[in-house]
């Protein structure tokens, strides 16, 4: 294979265009999941409202999952009330996951060359599971919703370990790319 060969150069085309939109799909994920973390009392406020609860409503007069969200309003609150530098843990979570975004422009540029922080980002998805169940349990988060937070791990892999795989293939249209593909 040589890159000269029209046919190589399109696929390399075709690839780098997939690529490039599997990892924004990942970036945007991440950007939404950090800043919808920054006004997370008012967004839970929001949620309870739009799925019917009325302010003061009592949790256990509802359904399993809006029980648990306004549960999770009233701890919200009143640890706002009361201890608002807890809240600054959230900040640092969702700055985070903008951190962890920007991480990925390298692979967005360089997908060979950056391979590595894709399959960083497939570890770090893996990590999620064991997490999510572990402390959730801890914190005792149900485990339905633990399985909720599961699934950002399963979920965000699958972008990540189908670039991950075309970026190998990539790679394999250009002899120079496998020095740098390491």
């Amino acid at each position: 294979m040589h890159a000269s060969d029209p046919h190589h150069r399109a696929e390399a085309h075709t690839l780098r265009r997939r690529i490039r939109i599997l990892l924004w799909i990942f970036i945007i994920g991440l950007v939404l999941s950090g800043v919808t973390a920054f006004p997370i009392q008012t967004e839970i406020t929001w949620l309870t409202r739009l799925l019917g609860a009325a302010p003061g409503d009592a949790p256990e007069s509802h359904g399993l999952l809006l029980r648990w969200l306004l549960t999770v309003q009233e701890g919200v609150v009143q640890t706002n009330r009361a201890y608002p530098f807890l809240a600054y843990g959230t900040d640092w979570l969702a700055f985070a996951h903008l951190v962890i975004a920007l991480l990925f422009i390298g692979p967005l540029r360089d997908p060979v060359r950056n391979e590595w922080v894709v399959a960083w980002g497939m570890m770090a998805c893996v990590g999620v599971v064991p997490l999510a169940l572990i402390a959730g349990s801890i914190r005792e988060i149900p485990f339905w919703w633990r399985l909720v937070d599961c699934s950002f791990g399963v979920f965000g892999i699958i972008p990540l370990w189908i670039a991950r795989r075309w970026i190998r293939r990539l790679a394999l249209l250009d002899p120079r790319f496998l020095t740098s593909a390491g």
